[in-house]
């Protein structure tokens, strides 16, 4: 099948370079390995238009009766246009590795397999897949972040985070639940009229979108190789289920509610984004203010408005967090990520306003000016000065280097007009142009009055995302740890054998009971 061949690719450069990474340290070619099995896994994406659209299958597992469905994937306009971003970021993030002092390995050999794993999520054909490789990629993404996280206070903030996803996947195994006692049947499709309201949920909760919260708000992570990777397929991961989800399957008495509170976040996350110091600092409100945007469009009914804001999140966000080594020559590289993200039409996101739901029209003014502010924010980012003088770089650097932002800004251009059913669309002009202008007025706004009033900004901060709830919880998880110690010092002390013959009796005693009875 031709869908395996990118994930056998890159797990298979990612096993080759850590092998010689442990056999030979000082082995001269790992860049070149890596760029090979992204550039294959990149070509191999591209072959799946071959079969288009298909399924992949597992063998049945037994005994049969254990475990009635069987992991399955779907090559289609959602996936493949998923896989070949995340491919795309994937090579480009190697290419442009040559300008910064990311040359590890490892780091290259993380990015190729999460990259595996990304392709593995947005292509799961059925809520049981996409369950399995989400709880496989989470314990990537805890363990990766509990290695390279010091202290108390982050590494609580790893669990957390950690803990949310979970809740967010048990929503989804929630939702299939109550779909499969009324339909019986476990997919995507034929999911009950009732369960959408979970499946938003879950990936509001694992995108940070609803309720608004920042898992990650300092990262010690490499910051721009394998950090933008960790980041990015996560995101894409949780932000699949939103494609997935039927317009049948959402009531619409709940959808005014949603967008209102969606809405918050996405205002929110939108100006921090633009007042951020540098793009990696506002890392984590792109990816949220991005993520409201994509909620919102499922919620409008138009999944594929959905995957628009996707893609622009991992195109238009890789070529960002990527561009390190700053020149004028290259500026108008990372600057067509602003027509990706303009919704302008025929650009990859000119779908995302259409919505056949008339009654949230009114409801789209309010993303509008997050719009905008994702916009603004992204210009701004780009006229800073980057980390290292694009003219300091070596001559072959000085090619390789913008030949990634180059292959990020070339999927832009081409699922704009090519490849799934949001490419070549007019769309709504009529809303992505005022944005657009918005955009452009609060550039040259931000100059003169970013900086004004940034306590207040931050006190609001807290209480949009929801600070207090989540300093109550941190408080109610504390008192069931002092407690479980409590219980394990008493039984560990010199009465523990005496408390434990007595826990004996009264379980005992319980059993007997219910026995007589």
């Amino acid at each position: 099948m031709l869908f395996v061949l990118p994930v056998l690719v890159l797990l298979l450069a990612a096993t080759t370079l850590l092998v010689l990474h442990r056999i030979r340290p000082n082995f001269k070619y790992p860049w070149f390995i890596a760029l090979v099995g992204a550039l294959l896994a990149l070509a191999g994406v591209f072959l799946w238009k071959l079969d288009f659209p298909a399924r992949f299958s597992l063998p049945a597992w037994q005994p049969v009766n254990v475990l009635r469905f069987t992991p399955t994937w779907a090559v289609d306009g959602a996936s493949w246009t998923y896989s070949l971003a995340l491919v795309t970021l994937a090579a480009a993030i190697i290419l442009t590795s040559v300008a910064r002092t990311e040359k590890v390995p490892t780091h290259w050999a993380g990015t190729l397999a999460l990259t595996a794993l990304g392709i593995l999520c947005v292509s799961a054909g059925d809520p049981l897949t996409l369950i399995m490789v989400w709880t496989a990629m989470d314990l990537a993404e805890l363990i990766t972040m509990l290695r390279t996280t010091e202290g108390a206070v982050p590494t609580r903030s790893v669990v957390t985070a950690f803990s949310v996803r979970v809740v967010g996947t048990g929503l989804v195994i929630w939702a299939d639940a109550s779909s499969s006692t009324t339909l019986g049947a476990m997919s995507f499709e034929r999911l009950a009229a009732h369960s959408g309201i979970y499946l938003i949920l879950a990936a509001g909760l694992r995108l940070g979108v609803l309720p608004l919260h920042l898992p990650y708000q300092r990262e010690n992570v490499v910051r721009r190789g394998f950090g933008t990777s960790l980041r990015l397929v996560s995101a894409s991961a949780s932000l699949i289920l939103l494609a997935r989800i039927p317009s049948s399957a959402l009531d619409p008495a709940w959808t005014p509610y949603l967008l209102a509170l969606t809405a918050i976040p996405a205002l929110y996350a939108g100006w921090m984004w633009l007042r951020a110091s540098d793009e990696i600092t506002g890392r984590p409100f792109w990816i949220i203010g991005m993520a409201a945007l994509a909620v919102a469009s499922s919620l409008r009914a138009n999944p594929a408005g959905s995957i628009s804001w996707g893609l622009a999140l991992i195109l238009c966000g890789g070529m960002i967090f990527l561009y390190s080594s700053r020149h004028r020559s290259i500026l108008w590289i990372p600057l067509l990520g602003l027509w990706g993200l303009s919704a302008l039409p025929f650009s990859p996101s000119a779908g995302a306003w259409t919505s056949p739901d008339s009654a949230s029209w009114l409801l789209l003014l309010l993303f509008l000016p997050a719009q905008a502010l994702l916009l603004a924010g992204f210009f701004r980012h780009t006229s800073h000065p980057g980390e290292k003088s694009f003219e300091s770089q070596e001559r072959w650097t000085r090619i390789f280097y913008p030949a990634g932002l180059l292959l990020l800004a070339a999927c832009t251009v081409l699922l704009g007009v090519w490849g799934w059913d949001g490419a070549l669309q007019v769309g709504a002009w009529w809303a992505s142009v005022p944005a657009f202008l918005i955009a452009m007025g609060l550039v040259y706004l931000s100059g003169r009055y970013l900086a004004r009033s940034p306590g207040t900004v931050a006190r609001w901060g807290d209480v949009i995302r929801l600070e207090p709830v989540y300093r109550a919880i941190n408080a109610i998880l504390r008192a069931f740890e002092n407690l479980a110690r409590l219980v394990t010092s008493t039984l560990e002390g010199d009465g523990g054998i005496f408390w434990s013959i007595l826990l004996l009796i009264l379980i005992l005693s319980l059993f007997s009971a219910r026995g007589g009875g």
